[in-house]
C-alpha cells in the first residue's frame, strides 16, 4: 500500500513537473544541459528540501519560544568531491535575530539536526523501478 504517490508529467523540452498532493513541482534543466533554465532543477529540489526542512525546525523552535523570526535565515551550502562530482559535505548554518537566547543555540542545533529529510538521507529507503505499459 503506498502512503503518498507523486505523478510525473513532461511538458516539453526538458521539463519535468510532478504533481503532489494537488501542487505542481516544476523542474527544468540548466541551459548549459540543454534546457531552458525556467525552473529549478530536480537536484536542486532536492537541495531545497534538506535546506526547507532544515528551516521548518528553526521556525518551529522559535515559535514554540516566542522568539522572533523575522531576521532568521538558513543557508546550506555544498561541497562537492573533485573526481567523483558527488556532494562530500552540506553545511546548514543558522543565522539568528539578535534578541536570539545565547542559552538555546546548541538547543536549536539539536531540532535542527531532528529534520526528517536528512534522517531519511542517513537511513536510506529500499528502491524500486518497474517498467510496465500505460493502458
Amino acid at each position: 500500500m503506498s502512503d503518498r504517490e507523486i505523478k510525473v508529467s513532461f511538458p516539453g523540452g526538458l521539463k519535468v513537473d510532478a504533481e503532489c498532493k494537488g501542487f505542481v513541482i516544476k523542474t527544468d534543466q540548466p541551459i548549459y544541459q540543454g534546457g531552458e533554465e525556467t525552473a529549478p532543477a530536480p537536484f536542486d529540489l532536492f537541495l531545497a528540501s534538506i535546506a526547507t526542512c532544515a528551516g521548518y525546525y528553526v521556525l518551529a523552535f522559535c515559535r514554540e519560544r516566542g522568539i522572533p523570526i523575522d531576521e532568521a535565515t538558513v543557508v546550506l551550502r555544498t561541497e562537492k568531491n573533485a573526481e567523483t562530482k558527488m556532494i562530500d559535505k552540506i553545511s546548514i548554518e543558522l543565522l539568528l535575530p539578535p534578541e536570539f537566547p545565547n542559552k538555546y543555540r546548541n538547543a536549536i542545533i539539536r531540532a535542527v539536526d531532528q529534520c526528517t529529510v536528512k534522517a531519511h538521507i542517513l537511513r536510506p529507503p529500499d528502491f524500486t523501478i518497474e517498467a510496465k505499459l500505460a493502458t
